[in-house]
Order: structure tokens, then sequence, then C-alpha cells
């Protein structure tokens, strides 16, 4: 019996509610003149008061100095074996803006990107281009024709898009034609498998039309395409864990992940205080909330240490939002690392904190930080067993055996 087929046994329904809070990246590394991570050095008095009153500790996303990305690590959070459900962000980026996908489509995650006179990167993200200007691109590239294949091009925010092929026999065993830094240029897309040689021959065709509709369009002016996937029909968490499951994400591709895993997407926006109502707005109509806080990751990618700092204190903030709902379980953590120093994913340990008053067994930590989470009660854990822990402290797992 494997882990989710565990808990589908034991899962027993309940009134009592969960919140899962990731921000996104939430980990971080010490600064030298201090040695705080900027979770650590932000000012979050309800954060501590919750570590005071729950337990603590470092989730590991994936395994012990693997760096995770974003798909994988959040399915982990929700339970799922992130080495056993292979998602790419293809398919996630297209259910996160609502694109029908069908069981033999290929979806592809884009940026619009600018290269040089020479065909160099100089800027894998065009300037971050408005979304308004990426939707009236996306347009024009809708209209590329490739014999033998349908294709469709949607926006998704700002330099990014979805590229979605349909078709008979294709494959989704594609290598990544962005070479993640700018000085080189646009990979061909390759095979990665045999059977995958006619839709890489596909993709290039695609790309060849949009090299040449792009050329007079500055910054954008060509494409790259990451994370070929097909939808992998994955086990729903509603009838895993029989409960009503909600997600209140901003970011697409978050959207997507909780689609994919049978979540409801509720319209949010931002700031954080306007997810969090959302939340409260839809209170008595689920008993699992997602609720996810981008900016954490965006601001460590972008190397401002301060600015994840300001972030994570505007949650801290607006905290008591969440608290006045008296949730019976409320997590708070991140899918992952993105320390500032870096600006980038990391494989470094993720903290986390779980407050369920009503059955936990408070730890020693008294603030919510990395070396503080380091001694908590959870110690370092896979963030696999984090569902089973909230299920557990709701009431909605039975025993085990005789």
């Amino acid at each position: 019996m494997d882990h989710l087929d565990l808990l589908s046994s034991l899962t027993v329904e309940s009134h009592r509610k969960m919140i899962l809070l990731v921000l996104d990246g939430l980990g971080g590394m010490p600064r030298p003149e201090d040695g705080q991570t900027e979770l650590e050095a932000a000012h979050t008095p309800h954060m501590d008061r919750l570590a005071r009153e729950g337990i603590t500790g470092l989730s590991i996303p994936i395994r012990r100095g693997i760096t995770p990305g974003s798909g994988p690590a959040h399915l982990a959070l929700f339970g799922y074996d992130p080495l056993r459900y292979e998602v790419g962000r293809g398919v996630l980026a297209a259910l996160g803006i609502g694109f029908e996908l069908q069981p033999q489509d290929v979806a592809a995650r884009g940026n619009f990107c600018t290269v040089d006179e020479r065909g160099i990167i100089v800027d894998r993200r065009a300037g971050r281009i408005p979304s308004e200007v990426g939707a009236e691109l996306c347009r024009r590239l809708d209209t590329i024709e490739v014999p033998g294949v349908e294709t469709f091009v949607r926006p998704v925010k700002e330099y990014r898009f979805v590229l979605v092929l349909r078709g008979l026999g294709l494959s989704p065993a594609i290598a990544d034609t962005d070479p993640q830094q700018v000085g080189y240029p646009p990979l061909p897309a390759t095979a990665e498998k045999p059977e995958a040689r006619h839709t890489a021959d596909l993709v290039n065709r695609w790309i060849a039309q949009a090299r040449r509709l792009l050329a007079d369009s500055h910054p954008a002016n060509m494409v790259l395409l990451r994370g070929f996937a097909q939808d992998p029909n994955l086990p729903k968490m509603p009838d895993l864990y029989k409960l009503r499951a909600a997600a209140v994400a901003v970011y697409p591709m978050y959207r997507g992940v909780a689609r994919l895993v049978g979540m409801e997407l509720l319209e949010t926006g931002d700031p954080v205080r306007r997810e969090f109502q959302t939340v409260a707005d839809h209170w008595a109509d689920y008993d699992f909330f997602f609720v996810h806080v981008k900016p954490t990751d965006s601001r460590g990618e972008d190397g401002d240490f301060e600015a994840k700092k300001a972030v994570i204190e505007a949650v801290d903030e607006a905290l008591p939002i969440l608290l006045d709902l008296e949730p019976a379980v409320l997590v708070i953590t991140g899918d992952h690392s993105t320390p500032s120093q870096l600006r980038s994913h990391s494989w470094h340990p993720v903290p986390l904190l779980l407050w369920a008053p009503a059955t936990v067994r408070p730890d020693r930590v008294t603030a919510f930080g990395e070396s503080a989470c380091a001694q908590g009660g959870l110690g370092h854990f896979y963030a696999q067993d984090l569902m089973a822990l909230m299920l557990a402290h709701a009431g909605r797992l039975s025993k085990y055996g005789a």
C-alpha cells in the first residue's frame, strides 16, 4: 500500500477546517551582517505567537540536497509523491488559465525573450513586458499553422504564455529550448525519446514561424519553451481525503496545480489581504483552503532581501483575518527556499509551523524562523508527510490496524 492509498483508506469526514498557507520560496539563507534570513529579520508577531503555541520543523520538498521546481514541491505539500507523480509546467500553466486540455494534448510554458542581432539571448523575460502587450503577441502567434497539428497560444501573465499542440501521436518528451541563462541562443526542440522526434519537428516548425512573426517586435522578439507535458490524470484530493478543497491563488501556475489535484479555484487578487478575505468569504463552503502568496519567491529571485522581508511582514500583518475564522489547523510554510543571496530556488529545507490549538503538542520554539525551526518538534521531515499531519490534527484520520 502506497502513501496515498494509506491516507485514503483512513480518511473520515469531519467538520474541522484546515488552512495551508504557502509563502512561495519562504526559506532563505543568513545574511553576513547579522546572520539572519529574511524570515528571521522580519517583524512577525503573529507568526511568532503561532510558533510558540504550535509545533515547528523544517520541511524537505523532494529529497535532501535536491532543488525542487514549484510544481513537484506543491504536489508534495498536497500529499503526492513528487518522484512518482511528475507534472510538467506546461500542463500547470494551461490549467491555471482555464484551458481545457485534452488527454493527447502537449502543453509547454513559453517566455517571450529578447535576442540580439546574432540571435543571442540578452533578456530571458523580454523586459517583463506588460500583460496586454503579451496578449497581443499571443494573438499574433495564434495564427501560426503547422501541417498535421493544431496549435493554440494563450497568454498567461506579462511575458509568459502557453503553447498547446493537439494531434495524434504526440509525445511530451521534448527538451526545453530555454538555456536558462543569457549569452546563449535559444536551443532547438530535441526529442528525449525516439517516439518524440515527430513532435520535436513540429515544435521547431512552429518556432521558426514564431521567430519570423516576432522579428519586428522589441523587446519581445523571440520565444523560449520549457516544461513540455501532458495531463497525468492524478487522483483528486476530494476523493482521496473526503473533503471539499479550495485554492486561493493569483498566479496561474499555482491555480493550475490546484486544479490538477481537484481543488476548486476561487477568484481573488492582490494584495494578500484580499486573498485572506476570499477565504473568509467562502469559509462555510469548504473544508480545506490552499492559500498561495507569490511575491516572497519573486523578491527572492530578484535578490532583494528587504523586499522579501517586507512581503513576509505584510502576510503577518494580515494573519488576523485567517485567525478570526478559528481554523482547526493552520500551517504556514513555503514550497521551497528562494534565498535572495542565490536569486533562485535552492535545496535548503523550508521552515514550517503547524498550529492546531485543540490537538497540538507544542515544542520549545518561541519564534518562526529557520534556526528556530531546526530545533522544532517536527524535526526535518518530508513535505509529502504534511497532509497526513494536517488530517490527523483535524480529526480526519482513523486508526490503522486492530
